[in-house]
């Protein structure tokens, strides 16, 4: 027992990636698997990516030819930093020095060679295997914001600060033009002056900041999860707008003017994959989870399809699926095993205040809203109007 509890895997600070929690990974297994490409060694030495393998060695090659360094020196600043790697992992990592080295230098320099060779187009050659192969660099790209796929962010940059050439360059800059190929709107260009490479853990985390709210809301406790849809608000008078901001989490309800501004939200093939790795890192990481609640929130305004038809008419999703039943099964899947607290609800504020707004306004109205209230309403009255003039008639008959 004693040996069993000496090489228990330390809990330390450094911890950042993880394995997805059975009971999110069973509700979509591949939303979380990698397809083409293992990135770290949670999914290493599977049968399936042995033919990446090749890549990843010419990419250390190119890598070494660009960055002027030895492979003596990169081996050299692994093995430095195998403890802190290893430790960064929130299990044990049953493989040897040699075999756990080795899988980390090839796999930092083809993930930097990625993003070099998307950064600067001189750097890609005619027959290279990846990039002359759109499907190829795609399916990459979306292997890479796998939470059980990825390398620490910290080593990554020590290997390029290392390199002759870095100067003038940021990892965050290569991060970001790679990721904006692939998921757009998602990737905010204010992190790029806004963040400093030590702050982020790896891509997933990085792709957290990008939505992080300009302002964070103050949370607060929820009495219900309850809120009118996106229909029913704007029955009730609630005027739905395209938000300004890129940040989704910056909803704003103006009490005034009845006015919801809600950012726009991209629905892509993809879609379901981004959200799902980052609301896993948030359940294992994150005290902060506006991910997570902005699921919920967004839940909460779309009920039906109708809820989604409005919301893609007014430009607030921009649906590029087949049609809105699509989207809402996305949402709604996305919703499940989706864990929240009602006393630390980002946008309890909102949800409140829209309740309040609809109450009062359905006090006032909801009579008229039932169309034989209306009818009943409009009968009476030309009844009313035609007994007028028939009274008035009989009494010029009388003159």
């Amino acid at each position: 027992m004693r040996e069993e509890l000496e090489i228990l895997h330390p809990s330390l600070d450094d911890c950042c990636i993880y394995r997805v929690p059975k009971r999110l990974r069973v509700l979509n297994e591949k939303a979380y698997t990698p397809q083409v490409v293992s990135i770290g060694p949670l999914h290493h030495g599977r049968e399936e990516f042995k033919a990446m393998e090749e890549y990843k060695r010419r990419y250390l090659k190119d890598f070494l030819a660009w960055s002027e360094l030895s492979l003596e020196d990169l081996i050299g600043v692994t093995e430095m930093e195998e403890t802190r790697l290893r430790n960064c992992y929130a299990e044990a990592i049953e493989l040897s020095s040699d075999v756990f080295v080795k899988m980390m230098l090839l796999d930092a320099a083809f993930i930097i060679m990625i993003m070099l060779k998307n950064y600067f187009l001189d750097f890609q050659s005619s027959n290279d295997r990846i990039f002359s192969r759109p499907w190829m660099i795609h399916d990459i790209r979306f292997d890479m914001i796998l939470l059980e796929n990825q390398l620490p962010f910290f080593f990554l940059n020590d290997l390029l600060k290392l390199s002759n050439p870095y100067k003038g360059y940021s990892l965050i800059a290569f991060t970001h033009g790679f990721l904006k190929g692939a998921l757009g709107s998602w990737v905010t260009d204010n992190i790029l002056n806004g963040i400093n490479s030590s702050e982020v853990q790896h891509f997933v985390d990085f792709l957290r900041i990008c939505q992080q709210p300009t302002k964070l809301p103050q949370p607060r406790k929820l009495k219900t999860l309850n809120m009118p849809s996106a229909a029913e608000l704007r029955q009730a008078g609630v005027k739905l707008k395209l938000g300004s901001s890129k940040n989704l989490s910056d909803l704003k309800f103006n009490k005034s003017r009845g006015r919801l501004e809600i950012p726009r939200l991209l629905v892509i093939d993809q879609t379901e994959i981004l959200f799902r790795n980052l609301q896993a890192f948030e359940q294992c990481n994150c005290s902060d989870k506006y991910v997570t609640n902005y699921i919920t929130m967004i839940n909460l305004l779309v009920c039906s399809t109708r809820d989604v038809e409005i919301l893609v008419r007014k430009g607030i999703i921009e649906n590029w699926l087949r049609d809105n039943d699509a989207v809402l099964s996305v949402l709604h899947n996305l919703d499940k095993e989706n864990l929240i607290f009602l006393d630390n609800f980002y946008f309890s504020e909102i949800v409140e205040d829209l309740n309040k707004y609809c109450r009062k306004r359905r006090h006032k109205w909801n009579y008229f809203r039932n169309p034989w209230a209306i009818i009943s309403v409009i009968a009476a009255a030309i009844l009313l109007m035609l007994t007028v003039v028939q009274a008035a008639c009989s009494i010029i008959q009388v003159v």
